[in-house]
């Protein structure tokens, strides 16, 4: 049993590393630090975050040792963030997907502002169980977190991030495309 609970530990401590890199990096975009790059940049951090939480996806469900989740505190205010990202996104920021792939062909509009903010809240809100030292309650809130809305959230935008890319590379004139695989040819 103590062995379980120190690899439980482990989880916490690296998981709670992991949720700390994404928040900073999402600030970082939002704050227009990573002008050029904000697509690959947040497509790293998303990608890692989504990585993580598949893990905590796969293992058997944490069950906190009390059966009420303790008052976190105050809820972080991501709305600035939110805009933020809003702004860095511009008109990539809306997207249209689909709603539950498994129950049906439903498509919505969805928005990286809002997902990565999604995302965002539920490893804030972790975090605050974790810094008051409540690992096992941090762990199961972002499992359950991942489960329910963020892990769902944080591949829509990878995807997306993933697919804007590919338009941006890939998407060339004909002629500028020939005359690159012209050059390619003669190098």
């Amino acid at each position: 049993m103590g062995e379980s609970r120190t690899n439980l530990g482990e989880v916490a401590d690296a998981f709670a590393e992991q949720a700390r890199t994404f928040l900073t990096t999402a600030v970082e975009v939002g704050s227009g630090a990573t002008s050029g790059a904000v697509i690959p940049v947040l497509l790293l951090a998303v990608s890692d975050v989504v990585a993580a939480g598949a893990r905590l996806g796969a293992m058997v469900d944490v069950v906190p040792p009390e059966r009420f989740e303790p008052d976190a505190g105050d809820e972080a205010d991501l709305g600035p963030l939110r805009e933020s990202l809003a702004l860095q996104f511009d008109s990539l920021d809306e997207y249209a997907e689909v709603v539950d792939p498994v129950l049906g062909a439903e498509v919505a509009r969805a928005a990286v502002s809002d997902d990565v903010a999604t995302v965002a809240e539920a490893l804030a809100k972790g975090l605050q169980h974790y810094d008051a030292g409540r690992r096992a309650e941090a762990l199961w809130w972002w499992q359950f977190s991942y489960l329910s809305s963020w892990g769902e959230r944080a591949s829509g935008v990878a995807r997306v991030l993933v697919m804007v890319l590919a338009h941006l590379r890939l998407d060339v004139d004909d002629d500028v495309a020939a005359e690159a695989e012209y050059d390619a040819l003669q190098a």
